[in-house]
C-alpha cells in the first residue's frame, strides 16, 4: 500500500471509530446543541464530509462551479442524517478517495496548481490527502472536546492506536 493510501486509510479507519462510539451513545447525543466550537456534533461531522468531497473536487481539478457545488450539495445531502446515513456518505466518499488514489498512484508527487477563493495553491495529491487526514484528525478532536463537555468520553483515534490495530 502506498504512503498516500495508508494515511487516508487511518482517516477512514478514525472516522469510523467516531462513528462506532457514537452508536454507543445516547441516541440524540450528536444532535445535542451545545456551546462550542460547532452547535451539534452532527454539525462537525457534516463538516468533515463537506471539507472531504471538496478536496477531492479540487484534487480532480473541477471548475470553480463544480467545486462550490460539491461542498454545497454535500453539506446539503447530509443536514438531516442518521449516525447510519452519515457513516455510508463517509464510506462513499471514502471509496471515491481511494480510487482517485489508485488511479493517480504514479503522480501523487506531481505538482499541480490549484485556482482557489484565496489564491493559487501549488501541491502535490500527497500534501492534499494529507491536509484532508489532519483536519479530520483535528476536527475528530472537536468531536471528543464536545463529548466530554457532555459527560461523556471520547473515541480513540490517535494515529498509533491506527498503528497498533494494524499490527496485531
Amino acid at each position: 500500500m502506498n504512503d498516500t493510501l495508508e494515511q487516508f486509510s487511518y482517516h477512514v479507519w478514525a472516522n469510523k471509530r467516531v462513528f462506532d462510539h457514537l452508536k454507543k451513545l445516547p441516541g440524540d447525543l450528536y444532535r445535542r446543541p451545545l456551546e462550542s466550537v460547532f452547535p451539534t456534533i452532527s454539525d462537525v461531522l457534516g463538516h468533515i464530509y463537506s471539507v472531504d468531497n471538496t478536496w477531492l473536487s479540487i484534487m480532480a481539478h473541477e471548475s470553480p462551479e463544480e467545486i462550490y457545488a460539491a461542498m454545497t450539495s454535500s453539506r446539503e445531502e447530509v443536514n438531516d442524517a442518521t449516525l447510519d446515513a452519515f457513516e455510508a456518505y463517509f464510506a462513499k466518499t471514502a471509496a471515491r478517495y481511494e480510487e482517485f488514489i489508485l488511479n493517480h498512484q504514479f503522480e501523487l508527487e506531481a505538482i499541480s496548481e490549484y485556482p482557489l477563493k484565496f489564491g493559487v495553491l501549488r501541491a502535490n495529491y500527497n500534501d492534499l490527502v494529507r491536509h484532508v487526514v489532519n483536519h479530520g484528525t483535528y476536527h475528530r478532536g472537536n468531536i471528543t472536546a464536545m463529548l466530554r463537555q457532555m459527560g461523556y468520553t471520547g473515541a480513540s483515534t490517535d494515529y498509533g492506536f491506527y498503528l497498533f490495530e494494524l499490527k496485531r
